[in-house]
């Protein structure tokens, strides 16, 4: 461990209520981020080998996921179920919720397969609120200018003023369907949305329901899921692999019945991959903020069926990971405890950074305290303080009427927030690429969309806070309108998994392993084996048709 300073003498350095400016020895970003950011360093990328994007830069960890053997071949399908329906998607939280809606709503049967259960997600997790230029003094134009900036001008600038103009209708689409908003309460009128501004932003314009914004979000996606008869809800069904037909166009997918442990082939006239992030990777050896779903499992996929990827070396880390107790460790304390005016303190009684700036830029800062021996060291974790006392005392009630999350947390590490500080690291929080995709969601393989985290091009290299929630609903409902389009039409050529025979053959001549198979489906601490779990079950059928007879 770096030199640090211990957490008893960093509370005696720390004083509630103190007044901090920002210490005067700021870096450079390009060298801030270059010196200390985790998408930096020697060991950072490696080239890939196979697939479309054969020799360009990729993270160590996700690089052995893209390169690896399918789960299944041939034999493992042989015989399973077989299920037909217009659009199939493969995901629950709120991009695989809206894209679903969407297509039903135009006439689509749809089938909507998740690996845990519906809502399981990281929409779930997200705290901070929803970005949408709604404000007499913000404009589109204003959001669209930030995304760039705060995405180091990396993003697709078509994706993202698609994306910043459907900001408002996706906030009365929400509010339609019974999503509760903070209002305005100083206002004679009454009634206006609360607004706020985020790391990054030159405006306020998050949009939250106290700090559990996702959850509510969450709930009334669900809710509007359940009650639409054109969808069929499959949980606890991962996908482990796309079906193709002789064209290389994707047909469908094979998921895995966790409760059957049985196969069974998906065949849809369009396929939306909604699959989330791959923080349960735990890439770098960070702890994560993601949900225990999120293992890439989409990236995988589509990079196998030959859909092009991007920005595969950049990810995003939070600066405000639980540090202690180790157990919490990685869990979120949301960046609206910063947007509400909450400071980073470092062990020395420091403020060291500018805690609105973008995300990148706030997590370097972090990680250059503690490797520069001005972190705090605390039963064996690293950190800095997030001052919360602090932002109490300025704005009494605040923890219990705005963040009441962040209480809940704070009782889970066994202290009051009102009277001691957290102790915070970066975690890791959000895949910035993903699959390369254009303005429906469409990627450059026939009949298969991606949408949310696993897209790529709407981010750039960096997230402002608020725009994933924006980016899930406005690519979902625009996938899910367009897969429709297929609805009634009549299926051709054969479904099967062609493309893998192919991948296996690459992966040869690379001199690459055939034994390493991905997706890896669960975390490893999950000690789950889909061929050991299958073979569980065919074991058991075997000897059920012995007894028959």
């Amino acid at each position: 461990m770096a030199a640090s300073i211990p957490y008893e003498e960093a509370r005696r350095n720390y004083r509630a209520g103190r007044a901090l400016a920002l210490r005067g020895d700021a870096v450079p970003v390009e060298q801030l981020l270059r010196d200390w950011h985790p998408d930096h360093g020697a060991h950072a990328r490696v080239a890939l080998a196979v697939g479309v994007n054969r020799g360009d830069p990729c993270q160590p960890e996700l690089a052995r996921q893209l390169q690896a053997n399918s789960l299944i071949d041939d034999i493992d399908i042989a015989g399973a179920q077989l299920v037909t329906t217009d659009v199939l998607v493969i995901g629950g939280g709120g991009a695989g919720c809206a894209a679903a809606l969407t297509a039903a709503r135009q006439g689509a049967q749809v089938v909507l397969a998740t690996k845990l259960r519906l809502g399981d997600s990281n929409t779930v997790m997200a705290e901070g609120g929803i970005q949408a230029a709604v404000g007499a003094d913000d404009s589109p134009q204003r959001h669209f200018e930030d995304t760039l900036r705060a995405g180091h001008f990396c993003a697709e600038p078509e994706l993202v003023a698609q994306m910043v103009m459907d900001g408002p209708d996706v906030l009365r689409w929400l509010i339609r369907l019974g999503m509760m908003f903070d209002l305005e309460e100083d206002r004679p009128l009454g009634g206006r949305l609360l607004r706020k501004k985020p790391g990054g932003a030159s405006a306020a314009r998050i949009h939250s329901y106290r700090d559990y914004t996702g959850l509510e979000m969450m709930r009334v996606l669900r809710e509007a899921v359940d009650l639409d008869p054109a969808i069929a809800v499959w949980n606890r069904c991962p996908t482990v692999e796309l079906l193709s037909d002789e064209h290389g166009q994707c047909v469908g997918a094979v998921v895995y019945n966790l409760e059957w442990r049985s196969f069974v082939m998906v065949r849809a006239r369009a396929v939306i991959l909604a699959t989330g992030g791959a923080g349960r990777l735990h890439l770098n050896r960070f702890p994560t903020s993601n949900h225990y779903g999120a293992t890439a499992d989409g990236l995988v996929l589509a990079y196998r069926l030959g859909a092009r990827l991007r920005e595969l070396d950049s990810f995003q880390y939070h600066p405000t990971g639980i540090a202690y107790p180790p157990h919490l460790a990685g869990g979120l304390i949301s960046e609206a405890a910063r947007s509400a005016g909450a400071k980073l303190i470092n062990g020395q009684g420091e403020r060291f950074v500018d805690e609105l700036q973008p995300r990148d830029v706030v997590a370097s800062a972090v990680l250059r305290e503690c490797g520069e021996g001005r972190g705090i060291e605390r039963g064996g974790r690293l950190g800095v303080f997030l001052d919360t006392p602090t932002l109490e005392r300025e704005n009494p009630g605040i923890l219990a009427q705005r963040l009441v999350t962040l209480r809940h947390l704070a009782r889970k590490c066994g202290h009051d927030p009102a009277e001691e500080p957290f102790l915070v690291y970066p975690t890791l929080h959000y895949q910035n690429g993903g699959v390369a995709i254009d303005r429906h969601g469409a990627t450059g393989i026939a009949g298969l969309y991606c949408v949310g985290e696993l897209s790529g091009g709407i981010h750039g290299r960096n997230r402002l806070m608020g725009n994933a929630l924006l980016d899930i609903l406005s690519m979902g409902r625009r996938a899910g309108a367009k897969a429709a389009e297929s609805a009634g039409s009549v299926a051709s050529g054969r479904a099967g998994i062609a493309h893998v025979h192919a991948w296996q053959r690459e992966l040869m001549l690379a001199g690459l392993p055939l034994d390493a198979r991905s997706p890896r489906l669960f975390p490893d601490y999950a000690h789950f084996d889909l061929r050991a779990d299958a073979g569980v079950r065919a074991k058991e059928r075997a000897r059920g048709v012995a007894g028959i007879r």
